[in-house]
């Protein structure tokens, strides 16, 4: 019964170790972003405290070889895990604030002090496998195969409980809750272990699920129209007094969908997207692609001064299409037809024939790598129709320059003609074609476009000018973009 028990127990600490992995993760997404340089963080802190786990259940578990031992151990665990997500406010706190001000060492200490709130629980975690493998061994003999039976169910709890998170729990239940059913669970587990008095733990874990997780992070203008997350991200809709709608996702730093009710146009850098096509085209798009819809802006704005303009809006979260639909006007454009994939893969795969490619597929400030590359680029000009376009935002921290130029050179390697068009000081267009391309002919294009649009084709045309020079083209084999961006903010922190 007891090595029954143990199997039990280390399936269910599995799970909530690898759980505890991936909920940090997503909790920490609304104020760091959810890059890869905080999922080698969020990853470092976990393998080093399970290490020290290890080490430290070996040592108990020769101490104090008693079941009692280990399902305190857990239990442990279980409320440190379940406190996580209440402790951690003090901290997004000082995270936004670091992040509103651009300071490097006050962005890298709070991200650090939000990691060491769940390095203690997972530490004690590391510890059941080694304490329950010298309690489940009684003779020398077999300790070999006990041990590799004990591990092989921890691993499977740490699978089911990397699934059960991603794909179930957080999508689901939201971050708050996903924390609290793993300690729930462990809490039970443990309880089991120590008799019928513990169970007010697991009993206080579950009161705490019915606690309503209120607003995630306060805004200190307008108000949350939409908060919630995705199987992807977390997603926030803000109404500014002014009526204006905003879409924000993970740390918010960037607007990734602008809504200004009575108007198609945003006074932002979607206006540009639509006008900027022109410096190559020489008739309005037929076909439209937009690979990082979002919450449909552009597609909006498409809809209405090319109303005979086919569009694909491509977006890899379909919870931003249901949001553009509800709150930013998306379904306006009877011609938009939406496609709930990735960017690179749907383009791949799609005929072609494109008049204008769009790309605004960032996480600010990050962009997926493998739309950075000398081989996507080449892609995008075969899916193109002849004297078609590529138009790519590119976000940028203020006064830098290193993201824009690696870019615009990898879109040279594959297309002779390349401009800029610097909309404001941390947002960058640039127009690729195969065709002729230049400010001349978005300037002369002005005036056989509708009305609104021919004030901001005249002055796009004035700040066109050729790409910036130098830069390394990335490939599919090297790309390292979030390298790059980092260098930039931590650069431009320094400067302040």
């Amino acid at each position: 019964m007891t090595r029954r028990f143990l199997y039990v127990l280390v399936f269910v600490v599995g799970a909530g170790s690898l759980g505890a992995e991936i909920t940090v993760a997503r909790l920490m997404a609304p104020f760091f972003g959810a890059s890869t340089i905080v999922w080698a963080n969020t990853i470092a802190v976990v393998l080093v405290a399970l290490s020290v786990g290890y080490w430290l259940g070996g040592r108990l578990g020769d101490r104090h070889p008693q079941l009692r031992g280990l399902c305190l151990v857990v239990m442990g665990a279980a409320l440190l895990l379940a406190a996580v997500p209440f402790v951690a406010r003090p901290f997004f706190d000082l995270s936004v604030s670091a992040l509103d001000s651009v300071s490097a060492g006050a962005f890298i200490g709070s991200l650090v002090a939000v990691l060491a709130l769940v390095a203690v629980p997972v530490m004690l975690l590391g510890a059941c496998s080694p304490y329950a493998i010298r309690l489940a061994i009684s003779d020398v003999e077999h300790s070999g195969r006990t041990a590799g039976r004990l591990y092989a169910v921890s691993t499977a709890g740490s699978l089911a409980g990397t699934m059960l998170a991603a794909l179930i729990l957080i999508p689901f239940a939201g971050t708050q809750r996903t924390f609290l059913g793993f300690a729930l669970a462990l809490a039970l587990a443990a309880a089991v272990g120590l008799g019928w008095r513990f169970l007010v733990a697991p009993v206080a874990v579950a009161a705490l699920i019915a606690v309503p997780v209120g607003t995630v992070k306060p805004t200190d203008e307008g108000r949350v129209l939409y908060e919630g997350e995705s199987a992807l991200q977390y997603i926030r809709v803000i109404e500014e007094p002014n009526g204006d709608r905003e879409l924000e996702l993970n740390e918010g730093q960037a607007i990734h969908s602008l809504y200004r009710p009575g108007s198609y146009l945003t006074g932002g850098y979607w206006d540009g997207i639509v006008t900027l096509p022109f410096a190559a085209l020489t008739h309005p798009p037929r076909r439209v692609a937009i690979l990082g819809n979002a919450a449909g802006t552009t597609a909006r704005a498409l809809g209405h001064f090319f109303p005979h303009a086919k569009v694909d809006g491509v977006e890899i979260d379909p919870r931003l299409s249901e949001i553009g639909d509800r709150y930013f006007g998306m379904d306006s454009n009877p011609n938009l037809t939406v496609h709930s994939e990735d960017a690179r893969p749907w383009l791949r795969a799609s005929p072609g024939g494109y008049d204008v490619i769009v790309v605004d597929a960032y996480r600010q400030p990050y962009i997926p790598f493998y739309l950075t590359t000398r081989e996507f680029f080449d892609l995008a000009r075969e899916r193109l129709s002849p004297g078609g376009a590529v138009v790519v935002n590119i976000g940028h921290p203020p006064d830098s320059d290193a993201l824009e130029t690696v870019i615009g050179s990898t879109m040279a390697d594959n297309f002779p003609a390349v401009l800029r068009d610097p909309v404001d000081d941390s947002n960058t267009l640039l127009a690729a074609s195969a065709a002729t391309a230049s400010a001349h002919r978005l300037h002369a294009a002005a005036t056989e476009l509708p009305g609104r649009l021919q004030h901001l084709a005249k002055r796009q045309a004035q700040r066109l000018e050729p790409r910036l020079p130098g830069g390394t083209v990335y490939t599919d084999d090297r790309a390292p973009v979030e390298w790059l961006v980092d260098r930039s903010i931590v650069g431009y922190a320094a400067n302040r």
